[in-house]
């Protein structure tokens, strides 16, 4: 009689409480706290799981190449687990957000990247290559730093001053060019224009000859979760050419937002139709 047979045999499952984490979803919830957690007691008290088994997990993901020490005591996502991060976003964005990078290119002939925030960093997940006679070396899976670069300094403006100095903090702000802001109190100065205007400018900050124009993207819970940004070379983007890109950049990245789900409020939808190009 089919659904009354029962097997003598028990597994180790079927000791298993149904509300006890399997060793998988343990690992999971350390990766899911690592994103926005450095130290072993934060990712404690997050997952709910002993101390001495977040230190176990760690170890073991240190060992692999997916998490990597701070250089405070803490913990990062390392170079395994975000080149994954990047891989896995960049095919489930790939058709909705390409064609928007499309449409941006061929509205500025610029190269265009859209990046996604992981941890203390941002990792480009889609790049369209522009249609000038040169091509920057960016590339998918390329993890960026955010106190020098448009991307970065776009998520940056969506966070809070406590927030960005943490960041600050642990990420550090290394001089990349003689342009780099490496000051806290200075980036917080520079961050309040950035939010006020809505874009972002790397003006040779990460890479000398190159700037580019960025804005933030949300997610459907309105979190700021990446950004995308138009890269040329500095002789090609003057002042002028800046006021003609930047709404164009702006408007692509609230599409990405909405079309990740994001709903803007009132306000940001009456901005957006000032300033629709």
């Amino acid at each position: 009689m089919d659904g009354s047979v029962t097997s003598g045999h028990r597994t180790a499952d079927d000791d298993q409480p149904a509300d006890r984490p399997t060793a998988v979803a343990k690992v999971v919830r350390v990766v899911e706290a690592l994103t926005e957690h450095s130290g072993v007691s934060e990712i404690s008290r997050q997952t709910g799981l002993p101390t001495s088994t977040v230190h176990r997990i760690i170890q073991e993901l240190v060992s692999l190449g997916w998490v990597r020490g701070d250089g405070d005591h803490g913990y990062r996502p390392g170079a395994g687990l975000l080149t994954l991060s990047a891989q896995a976003a960049s095919h489930a964005a790939m058709s909705i957000v390409v064609p928007i990078l499309e449409h941006l290119r061929d509205a500025t002939t610029h190269t265009i990247h859209f990046a996604l925030r992981q941890g203390d960093q941002a990792v480009y997940v889609a790049k369209v290559e522009g249609q000038r006679a040169y091509e920057m070396r960016s590339r998918v899976g390329l993890a960026i730093p955010v106190h020098c670069t448009g991307i970065g300094k776009a998520l940056l403006a969506a966070l809070t001053e406590e927030e960005v100095r943490a960041i600050l903090h642990r990420a550090g702000m290394p001089s990349r060019t003689p342009r780099t802001i490496t000051d806290p109190d200075a980036m917080l100065e520079h961050l309040r224009t950035v939010a006020r205007r809505g874009y972002a400018i790397d003006n040779e900050e990460n890479e000398l000859h190159t700037r580019c124009v960025a804005a933030v993207v949300r997610d459907h819970r309105g979190i700021a979760t990446g950004g995308i940004s138009m890269s040329a070379m500095a002789f090609e983007f003057d002042q002028e050419r800046l006021q003609q890109v930047a709404p164009l950049v702006v408007a692509a990245a609230r599409d990405v937002s909405q079309a990740l789900g994001y709903r803007p409020t009132t306000a940001e939808l009456a901005a957006a139709q000032r300033t629709r190009p």
